[in-house]
């Protein structure tokens, strides 16, 4: 499955251990891992600013992110209501990238619910429910 994770997703794999490191592990290894501009700018200044990270070890997860398809910033947005108009480009990425799935932790892109067209927007957990095509929890580290 192509899956685009959203910013927030990238942020808790790369920072903890748990759901969101274990669901991007299983999408690397076994589905398409998809990322846009967008997710990469807001990625790099929220471990940077927000956890005060190095350069290093976030110039080696952006190395890892990119060895995967990324698309360029969006020049068109869907008609969707969403207050943050990143949350818009994020989205619009997901659609640009001809992704299956967009993983987010965003209440209101998850208010979209079911998804746009083909797109399906899902949190984490259903995520990985919907990749494992079982409802277990994923295992413990």
């Amino acid at each position: 499955m192509r899956v685009f994770p959203d910013t927030n997703v990238l942020v808790s794999a790369f920072t903890a251990r748990g759901l969101c490191a274990n669901l991007i592990e299983l999408v690397l290894k076994e589905h398409e891992l998809l990322i846009g501009d967008v997710v990469l700018d807001e990625f790099r200044a929220v471990l940077r600013t927000k956890f005060r990270m190095a350069t290093e070890p976030i110039t080696r997860a952006e190395t890892l992110l990119k060895r995967h398809r990324v698309v360029g910033r969006p020049l068109r947005t869907p008609r969707v209501r969403l207050a943050d108009s990143n949350d818009l480009l994020v989205l619009a990425s997901a659609m640009e990238a001809r992704s299956e799935v967009l993983v987010t932790g965003d209440a209101e892109i998850l208010r979209v619910h079911t998804g746009i067209g083909r797109l399906k927007i899902r949190n984490p957990r259903q995520c990985w429910e919907l990749l494992r095509g079982t409802t277990p929890s994923p295992p413990a580290r």
